[in-house]
């Protein structure tokens, strides 16, 4: 009878934490890519170019096939993207696929994945995406100089069978520093590395500022939108619309959230589902109001034309996002500590665990080592007085809690901003083995050291 009652109370006994965060994560996302055989191939070149931006004003910029955002890539779940990328510029490059879970080899980080591509040099970058979603492509040598000159663009990996909006808009937001009426030539200033980075005086969406789209009463749209700025955070506000968010860095939600207040760092994607009321006929503005005493109009929406049919269908927002509600009492894999220090080439580092990775002719060694396909804790400390948008590298997260007090944010990311003297809690699944890159997305914090790796292994 005493052994029964052991082995009946030992058979209730839960899980650890870890192992039931794991468990509630099976079946969030693929592990593997499926290929269907598809391949779709784009030619890609990096090259100084003019172009009419900004009010039309022609700027000297450098452009992936000269223009600014360059070419959006358009494929579909299961398709194999194959990029053939030649550099014109006069320095090295390469090119890094935002939020992609692709092979190492593809991640473009100088040094870490692959050799800087140099100038007239050539490189093929082939992979299959795991996950449809908003993605997007930067150069990750030079960063703070290259996608401030204008060196950027989308990549959409569609649903096998999308959802049946009345159509889609690409919007990529921007910022300019200009002088003189051209891009201000003096990158990594003292002022950007101590403060939040390179924060322009033209805030563009797909290279204009007087974006007006015209749309039709009853249309339901879907709008992409992404941050390629070097440093300035956006707070969308979509007023009176029908807007909600259904998808947050490439990946759908659990369930739709209102498309007001989400705060879109650099790097960061969102997916806004939009629908026109059939009475509507005053125009929209969508307001960045990320800082409340200077709120900038972003895009405006002139309702015209005969009524269209909306069309309905249930939000694609209803992925299958874990709760992890006692992630929290996971021991902590790891503590970063974010951070900064006098001296550098620059007069600061940024520092990650005390270190500023700042010769990008090496790898650096990892700061952390996580195991593949294991749920892992992670800590983020910010000891600083600034912001620090985090992305990581071939890898989603969730954010658990902002300074110690529980969120249930309904979806994952790869990028997400710690505000100053901030504490995080994130829960990670690796997928994919390897040694990525994680680092602050503005900019200049990263150019100024603010990097480093993280291994995954098996």
């Amino acid at each position: 009878m005493l052994l029964a009652s052991t082995a009946c109370r030992e058979s209730s006994t839960p899980p650890p934490p870890a192992e039931q965060a794991r468990a509630e994560f099976e079946g969030a996302y693929p592990d593997d890519a499926h290929p269907n055989g598809t391949v779709r191939t784009f030619e890609i070149t990096a090259a100084p170019t003019k172009l009419p931006l900004v009010d039309g004003k022609e700027l000297e910029v450098w452009a992936y096939n000269g223009q600014v955002p360059g070419p959006a890539l358009r494929v579909k779940l299961g398709e194999t993207v194959r990029v053939q990328f030649t550099n014109r510029l006069p320095q090295e490059t390469t090119i890094h696929w935002h939020g992609v879970r692709l092979p190492n080899a593809m991640d473009g980080v100088p040094f870490l994945t692959q050799k800087p591509v140099q100038p007239g040099e050539t490189f093929v970058y082939e992979f299959t995406p795991k996950d449809a979603g908003t993605f997007w492509f930067h150069p990750h040598v030079r960063s703070s100089e290259q996608v401030e000159r204008g060196l950027y663009g989308v990549l959409v990996v569609e649903d096998e069978k999308p959802p049946p909006f009345s159509r889609e808009l690409v919007w990529v937001v921007d910022d300019w520093l200009l002088k003189d009426g051209q891009i201000y030539p003096e990158f990594n200033t003292r002022h950007d590395l101590a403060m939040d980075g390179r924060w322009g005086n033209a805030i563009t969406v797909n290279g204009r500022t007087d974006v007006i789209e015209k749309v039709q009463p009853g249309e339901r749209i879907r709008i992409r939108m992404l941050n390629s700025s070097n440093g300035r955070v956006y707070a969308p506000d979509f007023g009176d619309l029908d807007a909600t968010i259904v998808a947050v860095d490439g990946l759908y939600l659990r369930a739709p959230i209102p498309a007001r207040g989400f705060e879109l760092a650099p790097g960061n994607r969102i997916d806004v589902d939009v629908t026109f009321d059939k009475s509507s006929s005053v125009p929209f503005d969508v307001v960045d109001r990320f800082l409340a005493r200077r709120p900038n109009v972003l895009a405006r929406f002139e309702v015209e034309g005969p009524l269209v049919d909306t069309p309905h269908f249930a939000s694609p927002a209803h992925a299958k996002v874990p709760r992890w509600d006692g992630a929290l009492a996971a021991s902590i894999a790891h503590t970063f500590r974010l951070n900064a220090q006098s001296g550098g080439p620059f007069g600061i580092s940024w520092t990650i665990d005390g270190v500023a990775f700042m010769n990008h002719e090496h790898a650096m060694p990892p700061s952390a080592t996580l195991e593949r396909d294991k749920f892992q804790r992670l800590h983020f400390v910010n000891e600083s007085p600034r912001i620090h948008p985090i992305h990581t590298h071939g890898m989603f997260f969730r954010l658990l809690a902002r300074n110690g007090v529980p969120v249930d944010e309904p979806f994952f990311r790869d990028t997400v901003l710690i505000h100053a003297n901030e504490q995080i809690d994130v829960g990670v699944v690796p997928t994919d083995a390897g040694t990525w890159m994680m680092h602050c997305h503005i900019l200049e914090h990263a150019e100024a050291g603010m990097m480093t790796t993280i291994a995954v292994v098996e």
